[in-house]
């Protein structure tokens, strides 16, 4: 009905004498009513929002859903034996103008395949968190002598297996295992790189490390593209050869190219460098959660 109508019908269809047009007055009254029940309703809603927002900020200081702050810190491994001097790692430096052809990398860390890591550590965290033991002696050991190569860094075995449990659920992935000497086999090697769905990055290796002369593809259980391990790639366990393929050299390598971030004792740090290792927001609070999972298994 129109403010224009001057009779209307009842439910049975009688008319009825029409009602008088309302005044200018009773118009503005009207739209006054309408206007005010919605800002009523607004002024509510926002209430409500701010109430929870300030609330729930205060038992969730993150926000609501938000992801995990950043990693652990968990303490270093005991150690059975004290690790020398000239077996660290030299902090990371800028790649000498040569990095890219010495697909190897250099050989800047001594180790054993065990490393000096208390077995009876290795055993009982194992057990705890589930993660085999070759591969956590190798994480381990990373954390171990990159914390006295570069003590500013912070990194810690449970960020590396973190990473090594989404990269290749510690060098399982598909039907590879790794063998006593820490080598994954049959090698882990990831999807051509050709752009379809993922990075475009043509062969930098001439299919050296991952068997593909056209595309790069990433390899080994902390799946590192050929291109990336030819600035970063590190000797581990001591045998004179930076391998992929092998955990010792892989997390070894991880742990050197986290700490190039910068320090990683802060959630802005910590986030930071995992975000360097894949820029995938995601991917950091997936890692977050597994580091986590593996600090609170050993209390």
């Amino acid at each position: 009905m129109t403010w224009d109508d001057d009779s209307f019908a009842d439910d049975f269809g009688e008319r009825h004498p029409g009602r008088a047009r309302p005044t200018a007055w009773q118009v503005a009254v009207h739209v006054g009513a309408y206007v005010g029940l919605v800002v009523g309703v607004v002024a509510l809603i926002v209430g409500v929002i701010a109430f929870s927002g300030v609330f729930g900020t205060a038992a969730n200081p993150g926000g609501f859903a938000s992801g995990p702050a950043h990693g652990p810190r968990v303490a270093m491994p005991p150690l059975v034996e004290p690790l020398e001097p000239d077996a660290a790692a030299e902090p990371p430096g800028p790649p000498a103008d040569d990095a890219q052809a010495d697909v190897t990398g250099p050989p800047v860390v001594t180790g054993t395949d065990t490393g000096p890591i208390d077995p009876d550590w290795t055993a009982e965290t194992a057990a705890a968190t589930g993660i085999p033991q070759r591969a956590l002696s190798a994480y381990a050991l990373a954390h171990g002598l990159v914390a006295q190569a570069d003590p500013d860094c912070g990194v810690d075995w449970a960020t590396i297996a973190a990473i090594g449990a989404i990269e290749s659920d510690h060098g399982r992935h598909g039907d590879a295992t790794l063998g006593e000497d820490g080598t994954a086999l049959p090698a882990i090697i990831g999807r051509a790189l050709d752009g379809d769905g993922v990075a475009r990055i043509e062969d930098t290796d001439g299919g050296l490390l991952d068997g593909d002369a056209t595309w790069d593809r990433a390899v080994g259980p902390m799946q590192f593209i050929p291109s990336t391990w030819a600035e970063w790639g590190t000797d581990g366990n001591g045998d004179g050869l930076a391998d992929p393929h092998q955990i010792d050299d892989a997390a070894q390598t991880t742990a050197r190219y986290l700490c190039a971030s910068g320090p990683m004792r802060s959630s802005e740090g910590w986030r930071a460098a995992v975000f360097s290792y894949n820029h995938d927001d995601d991917y950091v609070d997936d890692v977050a959660r597994v580091a986590n999972e593996y600090a609170a298994a050993i209390g």
